[in-house]
């Protein structure tokens, strides 16, 4: 059964959680995991593949989209289908996605903002619910 991971961000910032995410994706990476982030939509995959070009100015984390490449070590979807990957989901949805039981690891990011809190809080009682193995991580700054 996967390991499930909150972290809690102190803010309500959409926008520092899309920077966690990059920063969560690129230790990750570094880390030699293979890294499936479940995007919300389009608007939101578009933002998080502009982020993780420009996440840091030394460096870049190489992605693409699930649909177009499958293999790709980072891939950002938004289907029911993260293909092979097995490893790392980060969940910027807001349900559980129906494939997570495949992954090793499940983050989930969360911010104050009242939708995404609220959100969050109903995935948590999922993921209880059916067992899995729970982890929160307050973070005191960003």
């Amino acid at each position: 059964m996967s390991q499930v991971d909150f972290y809690i961000l102190p803010t309500d910032s959409l926008s520092l959680r899309l920077d966690f995410a990059c920063k969560l994706c690129e230790k990750a990476w570094r880390l030699g995991h293979r890294i499936y982030l479940h995007c919300q939509d389009e608007a939101q995959r578009h933002e998080l593949d502009e982020r993780l070009w420009r996440f840091k100015g030394e460096a870049f984390i190489p992605h693409d989209h699930a649909e177009t490449h499958p293999d790709a070590l980072v891939a950002l979807g938004i289907g029911d289908d993260p293909g092979p990957h097995r490893d790392l989901l980060i969940n910027l949805g807001g349900d559980v996605p129906g494939f997570v039981g495949r992954f090793e690891r499940v983050a989930e990011i969360v911010v104050e903002e009242p939708a995404i809190r609220q959100a969050a809080r109903e995935r948590f009682r999922f993921y209880r619910e059916q067992g899995y193995a729970l982890q929160d991580h307050r973070l005191q700054r960003l």
